[in-house]
C-alpha cells in the first residue's frame, strides 16, 4: 500500500490535513442542524454542509474526485454514492468493508464517478427503533454525475427531494402484529406546501426537474397540476424512448428525471397526489410569471395502489439469456406485537444468509418472489440493472438501480458481474434492511 493511500484511509484531522495531501474537491460535514419547514414547524435532524438536501455535488463522468468527509456526531457515519460503479472500499455501506467515518473524525473517499446521471449520496447506518438516525435524518443529497458533453436541451433544471418527517411508531393490527412508522409532515426540498417561496416559471419554458424519494420508509406519487411530464430518464438511466406521463411513482431511492412544457401559466400545485400528504405538506407552488392567485390542485386520473408498470418504459422483445440465475424469495416474521418485523431472503436474514459467490464477467438473473404482503424497493450497489420481468410480462431496455416489487407478486432482472467486490443488495425501506432484507454477493477479478 502506498504511502497516500495509507494516509487517506485515516480517520485523523493531521494526517488528512498533511503537506503531501492534496485538497479535496468536495466537503461534506456531517452536523446537526435546524429545518424551518414552515407552518411554525422545526426539525431538529442531522445534514450535510447545515443544509436538508445536502449540496448538490456536481461531477464530471470519468474524472476522478477527492471527498473529506467530517462527522461532528456522537455515532459512527457513512456516506453510500447511490447509483455509483465504484469500488467496495469507497462505496459506503460497512457490510462491504467501507470504513465509516468515526464520530469526531474524518475520512477521505477517492473514486472516479461514473455513470452519468442523477444520483445521489445518503447515510447507510441502521436506525432500528431511533427514528433520529439513518433514512430518518436529513442526511441525503443529489449527485450528479455529468457526462463528457451535455446537450443541454432544456431552459431550468430543478432538483426536488421527497422526505416525510416527524415519525412515531403505530402499532400495526392482524396479522402481522408488528410495528411501523407514521409521519405528521413531509416536504419537498425540506418546506412544507405553501412555505417557502414559489418555483417561478415563464410561458413556453421547457423545465427539466429531477425528483428523488428520499423517505426513510414511503414511496410517493407526484403530479403537477394542469401538466404533464416527459420522462427521459429512471434512477439517472435515458429511457431509450421518453414517455409522457400523468403522475410519477417513485419507490424509496428512485429518482427519475422528467421534462415538463410551462404551456399552461397560472398558479399550480406540485404535489403529492394523495389528498392527506399533500396537507402533511408534500408538495410545493409552481407560479407562472405575472400570474397571481390560489394555487390550482387538479387530481390526475389512472392512480393505483401498488408501482406502477415499468413496461410502460419498457421494450417488449426480450432480454439476452442470461448465463446463471438466482431465485430469492423473499419472507415475512411477523413482530407480534412485542418487536418489528423481520424479513428473509429464502429463509434467512442478515447477516445469517451468507454471501453470495459471483463470477466475473457473466450475466446474473436475479428472480423475486416476493411472498408478502408489503411492497419492498430493492436496490443493488455499485451496479446497473436491467429490468427483464414483471409478474408474466417479459421485458428488456430499463435500466435502473431500484426496483419497486408489488406485493404478493414476482419480477425478475438482469445485472452483469463487471466491477469486481464485495456488493449489498437490499431493501431501500429503511425497518425492512435494518432487520434482515439484505444480501451479499462477492466475486474478485
Amino acid at each position: 500500500m502506498h504511502r497516500r493511500e495509507f494516509l487517506s484511509g485515516l480517520a485523523s484531522a493531521a494526517l488528512l490535513g498533511a503537506a503531501d495531501e492534496e485538497k479535496a474537491q468536495v466537503t461534506l460535514r456531517i452536523a446537526p442542524v435546524s429545518l424551518d419547514i414552515g407552518r411554525g414547524k422545526t426539525i431538529k435532524t442531522v445534514g450535510y454542509n447545515g443544509s436538508v438536501p445536502g449540496p448538490v455535488l456536481r461531477f464530471t463522468e470519468g474524472k476522478p474526485v477527492t471527498v473529506d468527509v467530517i462527522n461532528d456526531t456522537d455515532v459512527a457515519e457513512v456516506v453510500h454514492w447511490h447509483g455509483q460503479q465504484i469500488p467496495s472500499s469507497v462505496d459506503g455501506s460497512t457490510e462491504e468493508g467501507t470504513p465509516s467515518v468515526p464520530p469526531h473524525g474524518r475520512r477521505r473517499y477517492r473514486f472516479t464517478p461514473k455513470p452519468a446521471g442523477t444520483r445521489w449520496y445518503h447515510t447507510h447506518i441502521m436506525a432500528h427503533a431511533d427514528l433520529t438516525r439513518a433514512g430518518f435524518s436529513g442526511q441525503y443529497g443529489f449527485a450528479i454525475v455529468e457526462p463528457a458533453r451535455e446537450p443541454g436541451n432544456y431552459d431550468q433544471e430543478i432538483t426536488l427531494a421527497a422526505h416525510h418527517w416527524e415519525p412515531s411508531l403505530a402499532h400495526m393490527g392482524p396479522p402481522d402484529n408488528g410495528w411501523e412508522i407514521a409521519y405528521q409532515s413531509a416536504t419537498l426540498n425540506s418546506k412544507m406546501l405553501g412555505a417557502g417561496e414559489p418555483l417561478r416559471v415563464r410561458e413556453g419554458q421547457r423545465v427539466l426537474f429531477r425528483f428523488l424519494n428520499a423517505s426513510a420508509t414511503d414511496e410517493i406519487r407526484l403530479a403537477l397540476a394542469g401538466h404533464r411530464f416527459r420522462v427521459i430518464a429512471m434512477d439517472g438511466n435515458p429511457l431509450a424512448q421518453p414517455k409522457d406521463v400523468e403522475f410519477l411513482y417513485l419507490d424509496i431511492g428512485e429518482r427519475i428525471d422528467a421534462l415538463v412544457e410551462m404551456n399552461n401559466p397560472g398558479v399550480w400545485v406540485l404535489g403529492s397526489t394523495k389528498d392527506e400528504e399533500r396537507m402533511m405538506g408534500m408538495g410545493m407552488v409552481v407560479e407562472y410569471a405575472n400570474k397571481t392567485g390560489q394555487p390550482e390542485w387538479r387530481a390526475p386520473a389512472g392512480i393505483g395502489r401498488g408501482p406502477w408498470d415499468y413496461a410502460l418504459f419498457s421494450s417488449d422483445r426480450p432480454a439476452p439469456q442470461p448465463d446463471h440465475q438466482i431465485e430469492m424469495k423473499f419472507g415475512k416474521i411477523p413482530g407480534n406485537r412485542v418487536d418489528f418485523n423481520h424479513w428473509t431472503i429464502n429463509g434467512k436474514g442478515f447477516p445469517e444468509n451468507g454471501k453470495i459467490r459471483l463470477e466475473k464477467g457473466k450475466r446474473y438473473r436475479l428472480l423475486f418472489n416476493n411472498d408478502t404482503g408489503d411492497i419492498h424497493p430493492l436496490h443493488l450497489h455499485r451496479h446497473t440493472f436491467e429490468i427483464t420481468q414483471i409478474g408474466d410480462k417479459s421485458m428488456s431496455g430499463l435500466m435502473k438501480d431500484v426496483i419497486s416489487v408489488a406485493r404478493r407478486s414476482t419480477a425478475a432482472i438482469d445485472f452483469v458481474a463487471d466491477n469486481p467486490g464485495v456488493t449489498l443488495f437490499h431493501c431501500h425501506m429503511q425497518l425492512h434492511m435494518d432487520y434482515g432484507f439484505m444480501q451479499l454477493f462477492d466475486y474478485t477479478g
